[in-house]
């Protein structure tokens, strides 16, 4: 099965900037839907980030102009850079992407933002 390790999250104050990785253990070059995800506690998990193969990018409303999705698929990684954060974005961030009809996650990375 497909393998997703992500790295990057961690402690950050408010207004401050972090870079989340997500990489694949197999060739992402084709792939038409990798995105990011967060859940924060109690909350449902929801969509934060997309990007197609083409490079097409989605974003959730509140993070538009904060956040930027991208990928590099010589690393076979997708990135989320996540700029001038806020304790709402606490969360833990999750990528996703879709191989032959099936869905895989990462083991999620926790994103802490203090006010």
């Amino acid at each position: 099965q497909v393998q997703l390790v992500e790295s990057g999250g961690g402690l950050v104050q408010a207004g401050g900037s972090l870079r989340l990785s997500c990489t694949a253990s197999t060739s992402i070059f084709s792939l038409n839907f990798m995105g990011w995800y967060r859940q924060a506690p109690g909350k449902q998990r929801e969509v934060v980030a997309v990007i197609t193969n083409g490079g097409t990018t989605n974003y959730k409303d509140s993070v538009k102009g904060r956040f930027t999705i991208s990928r590099d698929n010589a690393k076979n990684t997708v990135y989320l850079q996540m700029n001038s954060l806020k304790p709402e974005d606490t969360a833990v961030y999750y990528c996703k992407i879709h191989v032959q009809g099936l869905e895989y996650w990462g083991q999620g990375t926790q994103v802490t933002v203090s006010s």
